[in-house]
């Protein structure tokens, strides 16, 4: 039995099934598990998070009979609550979803430095045409799709090239430009992942379109809300849950906007264990167009710094995210590694030779050996002179041997490493 019981009456020995307000914030790797650490129990009431959902048939109960979260009561926020959920046809998933595999290139893939320059500048046309494109729609107006697809191509395009060099700038997003560049990370991370899946290029597209807009209903919300540099309140958070719903009313007022856009946009949220919003749907009922968005929403907006919160490290972001039971697909994730890697672009790697290095390129026939600059030594706890090495290529003598934190290190320069050229 589920029973919600705020944070400050969390005792050990409890399940925990579910926290309530932005998972983002949440001090754990995991949910649904008996905490039964006195130190996870203390991050867990400095955390913010301001209640839980415990399950009692599985761990100790809470000794009040019926607690209740705090929330506000801002007249403001009041007025902003959501209407309900629309029903919609959902699209259907395929079917038969063949194992993920390496597909073949579609155009010749080049280094991501060779790419550097002409992402670039895709992602300064994006930036204004998204910017503009958000704009209009904070104003109410309708949302012209048709201008959308130009950007979709040139986003499409780049990430044919080399998937990781718009993806990784697209990372770089300031907290300020977040929710305009968030939209161009998920495009050009959809087109990826479908590509890898082996769709075809109409459905490729049409998910590019679907990432690009999928969260336009932020332009609803409350700007104080998205900027708020602090947890929200339960009645704040359940106003931003409400985007999915007022993006989803305002592209089906548009014209133009393919129904896997207005899918993606409305179902982003859902998860596979049938825990996610606005409607609940579970495993199949999600199409498969929504089930990617969920996992690419997800790694930018983790790897993105944030009002409230700062980026983690990509390949620290794949590893919790593969810890998240009931999530996401796990096909659709599996394919989502071989897209980004199991070291990511700007991955803080740990060789066997004692040497750190930066992640600067993927071998996509060999995501465990990518292309590294490597700049430090931890034997001797000093800076050593750049090398890049292709750990794919046997001359190279060294190969991964895991991630590091680079926090722990204190290293805050690594976007300046991987990105020259």
């Amino acid at each position: 039995m589920l029973k919600k019981i705020p944070t400050q009456q969390v005792q050990l020995g409890m399940f925990l099934q579910s926290m309530e307000g932005s998972w983002l914030s949440h001090p754990f790797w995991k949910t649904k598990f008996v905490l039964r650490d006195q130190a996870d129990l203390d991050a867990l009431l400095r955390s913010g998070v301001p209640a839980v959902w415990i399950d009692v048939s599985k761990g100790s109960d809470s000794s009040s009979d019926e607690p209740s979260a705090p929330g506000s009561t801002n007249t403001d926020i009041a007025e902003a609550l959501p209407v309900e959920a629309p029903e919609i046809r959902v699209e259907e998933p395929v079917a038969a979803l063949p194992p993920p595999s390496i597909t073949p290139a579609r155009a010749a893939r080049v280094s991501l430095g060779s790419e550097m320059e002409q992402a670039t500048l895709v992602m300064n046309r994006s930036r204004e045409q998204v910017t503009a494109l958000f704009g209009e729609a904070r104003m109410g107006n309708a949302i012209n799709s048709e201008q959308c697809q130009p950007l979709v191509e040139e986003i499409a395009n780049s990430v044919a090239r080399n998937p990781s060099a718009l993806i990784s700038l697209a990372r770089l997003k300031t907290k300020d430009d977040y929710t305009y560049m968030h939209s161009v990370a998920v495009c050009a991370l959809m087109v990826s992942l479908s590509r890898q899946l082996g769709l075809d290029e109409q459905t490729t597209r049409d998910a590019g379109m679907a990432g690009l807009l999928h969260d336009i209903g932020k332009m609803a919300m409350p700007i104080e809300l998205l900027n708020k540099a602090g947890q929200l309140t339960d009645a704040e958070f359940t106003v931003i849950r409400s985007h999915p719903v007022r993006g989803y009313q305002l592209l089906k007022e548009s014209e133009g906007v393919p129904a896997t856009a207005l899918d993606v946009c409305l179902h982003h949220h859902e998860k596979m264990d049938g825990t996610g919003y606005p409607q609940k749907l579970k495993g199949e009922q999600i199409s498969l167009l929504a089930r990617m968005g969920a996992v690419c929403d997800v790694y930018d907006a983790v790897t993105s710094t944030r009002p409230y919160k700062a980026a983690w490290d990509p390949a620290g972001s794949i590893q919790r995210m593969a810890q998240w039971t009931g999530q996401f697909d796990p096909l659709v994730f599996k394919a989502f590694v071989m897209c980004v890697g199991i070291y990511p672009v700007g991955s803080l790697v740990k060789l066997d030779s004692g040497r750190l290095a930066v992640v600067v390129d993927l071998n996509p026939l060999q995501l465990a050996a990518p292309v590294v600059r490597v700049f430090y030594s931890t034997r001797s706890k000093l800076p050593i002179s750049v090398q890049t090495l292709d750990l794919a290529d046997p001359a190279s003598g060294d190969r991964v041997v895991g991630r590091e934190s680079p926090q722990d290190w204190g290293f805050t320069h690594l976007d300046e490493i991987w990105r020259k050229g």
